[in-house]
C-alpha cells in the first residue's frame, strides 16, 4: 500500500530525489574523468612519471569506476532502507551507520575527489529526527556528522591518488577549468542541500502547526462533549424524576382513591350493618397491599404487578374489578377488540390509562357510574373512559392527565378529553406499520 503524501511532502521527496540524482551524476562524472585519464595516461606511455607522484599505486581504471558506481548504489539502497523501511529503530540506528560507513568507502574510491554524498546521509538523518528545537539541535548534529566524516577521511590522505595528479595531466588552462567545474559542482550540491533543509524545517513546523490545531480541535470537541454529558445527565435525570413522579402518582393515587371512597362507604355503613363493614374494610386491605407491591415495583423501574403475572386484557380487567369493589363505583367495561401483540411499553401505557381514568371519575368527578369502553380499528387502538360525574365546564390539565398525555406521546399517541353530562377522555394510540409518516403524525 502505498503512503498518502501531503503536496508539501510531495515537494520535499522531490527534491530529495533531485539530490541524490545530481549526486549520482557528480560521482559518475568523478569517476569516468579519473578512470579516462588513467587510460590516457597508459596510452600515451607516461604511466611511470605519473606514478612518481602518487603515493600509491591507483585501482585499474574500469575497477574503480565500478568500485564507485557499486558504492553509489548501495548508498540509494540504504537511504531508502532508512527512511521508508519498516525497521525497528535499534536498527534504523545500525543502517544509518551502514551508511555512513559506505559514504567513507564511496569517498576513498573517488580519491577523496568529491565529498558531498556526506549530505544524502545527513539528509537522511534530518528527515527521521522528530524531536524539540529541532531547528538548532538538528542543524549542530548535522555539522557536527559532517566535520566528524571529513576528520576520519583525513587518514585516507596518504592513500588515494589526489584529483589535483589527475588534473596535472591536462594543459594549464585546462586544469583550472577541471578545478572551477569540481568547485562548482560541490557548491551546487550544497544549495540543493541547504534549499532540501529550509524546507524540512518548514514542512516540520507546519506538521507542528497542524498538530496544535488538531490538538485544540480535539479540545474543544471534549469540551463541548463534557457540555454535552452533563446536559444529558440532567435530561435524564429529569426525565426518571417524571417517570417516577407518574408512576407513584399513577400507582398511590389510584390505590388512595379506592381507599378513600371505601373508607367513606364504611363510615356510611358503620352503624347500619357492621357485617358489610366488615368485607369492605377486607377489600380495603387488599387494595393497599396490592398498591404497596405496585409501590415497590414502580420505584425499582419494573411494571405494574399485574402486567407481570397475566396478559394485559386480563390485567385491566382486574383493575376494573379491584377498584369498583374497594370504591364501590359501578364501572361497566366494553370490549370492542384487543391488539394481538403489543410491546410491553404499549402495554403499560394502556395499563395506565385506565387505571388513572377510572381513578380521576371517582377523585375529581365524585362518579359513581363508569363506562370504560376498548376498541381496535384500522391503524389505531382507542380507549373511552365516560363517567357521570359532576364534569366541569372547562377542564384544567391537572398532573394526571398531563401524564397521560406524556406517556401517549411517547409512542405517538393522542388524548382527548371535554365535560358533558360529566366527563369524558379518549386516548389513541397508532398500531400498525403504516400509520406514521415521515413527520411523526399520526395517519390512523
Amino acid at each position: 500500500m502505498t503512503e498518502a503524501y501531503t503536496p508539501e511532502e510531495r515537494r520535499l521527496e522531490w527534491l530529495y530525489g533531485l539530490l541524490g540524482l545530481y549526486n549520482g551524476l557528480v560521482v559518475l562524472l568523478m569517476a569516468g574523468f579519473m578512470s579516462l585519464t588513467q587510460e590516457k595516461i597508459i596510452t600515451t606511455m607516461s604511466a611511470h612519471a605519473f606514478l612518481t607522484t602518487l603515493p600509491i599505486v591507483p585501482l585499474p581504471a574500469f575497477k574503480g569506476f565500478l568500485a564507485s558506481v557499486g558504492a553509489y548504489a548501495l548508498l540509494l539502497l540504504l537511504g531508502k532502507l532508512y527512511r521508508h523501511g519498516g525497521i525497528a529503530s535499534g536498527q534504523r540506528h545500525l543502517v544509518f551507520a551502514a551508511e555512513i560507513g559506505v559514504c567513507m568507502l564511496l569517498m576513498r574510491s573517488l580519491n577523496l575527489a568529491y565529498d558531498g554524498v556526506v549530505l544524502l546521509a545527513v539528509a537522511d538523518l534530518m528527515h527521521r529526527y522528530q524531536g524539540e528545537n529541532q531547528s538548532w539541535l538538528l542543524l549542530g548534529a548535522m555539522l557536527g556528522l559532517y566535520f566528524m566524516a571529513n576528520y576520519n577521511l583525513a587518514i585516507f590522505q596518504r592513500h588515494v591518488a589526489p584529483f589535483d595528479v589527475y588534473a596535472a595531466y591536462y594543459r594549464p588552462e585546462v586544469q583550472s577549468v577541471l578545478l572551477a567545474i569540481k568547485n562548482g559542482l560541490i557548491s551546487l550540491n550544497i544549495v540543493l542541500f541547504v534549499l532540501y533543509l529550509v524546507l524540512l524545517v518548514q514542512s516540520k513546523h507546519h506538521e507542528k502547526e497542524r498538530i496544535a490545531s488538531l490538538n485544540k480541535q480535539l479540545e474543544e470537541a471534549n469540551v463541548r462533549l463534557r457540555a454535552y454529558a452533563i446536559e444529558a445527565e440532567r435530561t435524564a435525570e429529569t426525565r426518571e424524576r417524571n417517570r417516577l413522579a407518574r408512576e407513584i402518582h399513577d400507582t398511590l393515587g389510584h390505590t388512595l382513591t379506592g381507599i378513600v371512597a371505601g373508607l367513606d362507604a364504611c363510615l356510611v355503613l358503620v352503624d347500619a350493618a357492621p357485617g358489610a363493614v366488615k368485607k369492605q374494610m377486607e377489600k380495603i386491605r387488599a387494595t393497599a397491599q396490592h398498591g404497596i407491591v405496585d409501590v415497590r415495583r414502580s420505584v425499582k423501574k419494573l411494571r405494574p404487578d399485574d402486567l407481570e403475572k397475566m396478559p394485559l386484557k386480563q390485567a385491566v380487567k382486574k383493575v376494573i374489578a379491584e377498584f369498583g369493589a374497594s370504591s364501590g363505583v359501578d364501572i361497566h367495561l366494553v370490549e370492542l377488540g384487543w391488539p394481538e401483540k403489543l410491546r410491553e411499553d404499549e402495554e403499560e401505557v394502556i395499563y395506565r390509562i385506565v387505571q388513572e381514568g377510572i381513578t380521576n371519575a371517582r377523585r375529581h368527578g365524585k362518579a359513581d357510574k363508569v363506562t370504560v369502553t376498548c376498541g381496535l380499528e384500522p391503524g389505531r387502538f382507542y380507549i373511552i373512559i365516560a363517567d357521570n360525574g359532576t364534569g366541569c365546564e372547562a377542564p384544567q390539565q391537572g398532573f394526571g392527565l398531563r401524564h397521560m398525555e406524556e406517556r401517549l406521546a411517547l409512542l405517538h399517541g393522542r388524548l382527548r378529553y371535554w365535560s358533558d353530562n360529566g366527563f369524558t377522555l379518549e386516548a389513541t394510540i397508532p398500531m400498525g406499520k403504516n400509520v406514521m409518516d415521515n413527520n411523526g403524525e399520526d395517519n390512523g
